[in-house]
């Protein structure tokens, strides 16, 4: 059958490669070429079991999905054991995993996929982040989220009429406005008690149009930010212009995929520096007043955003409006 778990053929490298589908409480591993299923506690005794299981096979390259927080303790013990952990975005390994014919799902074949994709693919190891950047990361989340709540609260309001469900609403909007502000103020402790965190931050935030908010989702959901070129960059943030040619056809190039937060923070930026006399502004303006569709011309600004970013962390310099002499 197409999606039954069988090993992969034998090849020329001696070394293992595993896939790990992670669960709350198990994790699910699958050895390639060998074709070895185990499941193991996501605890810290089978997180030591899964240790010495990786030594025994002379696993090369682990594969895990980021699912949450329950990955992380699993990244974490195979990368102080000196194993090379990837961790792979969802979305790509469900794409993988059609291209190869696994069409159902389920934990053992989500192992053997991540196992197969660790295997022909080889991506990147990725590092555990830092319990500073953890924190930053779960309160920048909680905020988002109180934000949401903020607006769902927000709507219902408006299609209410009734007394009670309105005071009902208007407290609940309060509270999280509260939340919101207890949060942010925490945010911005965090990051003044990191030397590395306050450096960067004031570099983000010395662009115009970052503030707050962008400057650590920029931190926290781009963390490649200054250790990549320009073309990936703006890849990663789900704003480089992909081809769409076809033999004679030349088609319109369109962004997609990369990560829908950050390129939605940095619209948000965009928009508002489209309505100002800066240089930013005075871009905008240009690329409309050149023919350039309204989206278009706004897509181009947060790509530039971004990729300014990513030279001054790179640079370790703040922005300035006059471009910096060169020796």
């Amino acid at each position: 059958m197409q999606d039954e778990i069988t090993p992969l053929p034998a090849n020329n490298d001696e070394h293992s490669y595993a896939g790990i589908d992670v669960g709350k409480r198990t994790l699910d591993v699958f050895i390639s070429p060998a074709g070895e299923l185990r499941q193991f506690d996501n605890d810290a005794k089978g997180l030591r079991e899964l240790v010495l299981h990786c030594r025994r096979n002379r696993v090369r390259l682990v594969a895990l999905e980021a699912t949450g927080r329950y990955h992380r303790k699993a990244h974490e013990a195979l990368h102080e054991a000196g194993f090379a952990v990837a961790v792979i975005n969802p979305f790509r390994s469900r794409k993988f995993a059609g291209a190869v014919g696994r069409l159902a799902k389920t934990d053992t074949i989500d192992a053997q996929v991540l196992a197969r994709f660790a295997m022909l693919l080889r991506p990147q190891p990725t590092s555990p982040q830092s319990v500073q950047h953890k924190a930053l990361r779960d309160l920048n989340v909680a905020r988002r989220q109180v934000l949401d709540e903020v607006g769902t609260l927000k709507r219902q309001l408006y299609e209410t009429e009734h007394p009670l469900a309105q005071r009902q609403i208007r407290a609940r909007i309060k509270m999280a406005e509260r939340h919101q502000k207890l949060l942010e103020t925490e945010i911005q402790a965090l990051i003044q008690g990191q030397d590395d965190l306050r450096h960067r931050f004031d570099i983000l935030t010395s662009i115009p149009g970052i503030g707050l908010v962008t400057a650590t989702t920029l931190l926290t959901e781009l963390e490649e930010l200054g250790q990549v070129n320009c073309r990936q960059i703006a890849a990663l943030a789900g704003l480089a212009p992909m081809n769409n040619d076809s033999g004679a056809r030349k088609g319109a190039r369109s962004i997609r995929g990369g990560r829908a937060y950050v390129r939605r923070m940095l619209f948000m930026c965009a928009v508002g520096l489209s309505r100002r006399n800066g240089i930013m502004g005075t871009f905008y303006r240009r690329l409309v007043s050149e023919g350039k569709n309204p989206k278009v011309a706004m897509t181009a600004m947060a790509r530039k955003l971004v990729i300014l970013a990513n030279t001054l962390i790179a640079e370790d310099r703040r922005w300035q409006a006059n471009a910096p002499q060169r020796a």
